[in-house]
């Protein structure tokens, strides 16, 4: 498998007056949607698009709602899905309070076979 690059210039964030410098950034070779996954999966097992399509809207519900009660979602050798936040420090313990919460966010840990497909792509500059 190949992954294409691109070089980008980007500024410090943290200090503007830096330097630019140069990075590889990752070019998008395409998207595939959720119908598309169904149809390769259908063709890979005795299910229909239909069934495999059904099994991805309920599965999708089943981990934002699992996400949403603050649970780890273990996918297997995929890896693990949970939810990270910002959020606003206070001088005391007591001051921590859920309207100093910004952001939530998902974070992903590959799992085994997922950390060995991306141990074997290769990159092409763009």
């Amino acid at each position: 498998m190949t992954v294409k690059y691109n070089i980008v210039e980007r500024a410090n964030p943290t200090n503007r007056a830096a330097p630019k410098k140069f990075y590889a950034s990752i070019r998008s070779s395409g998207r595939v949607t959720t119908r598309e996954l169904a149809e390769r999966a259908a063709q890979m097992s005795t299910l229909t698009t239909v069934d495999v399509m059904a099994a991805i809207e309920s599965f999708l519900a089943i981990v934002s709602a699992e996400l949403a009660k603050g649970n780890i979602v273990e996918l297997g050798d995929f890896g693990n899905l949970w939810l990270r936040m910002s959020s606003e420090g206070a001088e005391t313990a007591e001051e921590v309070r859920a309207d100093r919460i910004g952001s939530v966010m998902p974070r992903f840990n590959p799992g085994k076979e997922f950390k060995r497909v991306l141990d074997a792509i290769k990159f092409n500059k763009n």
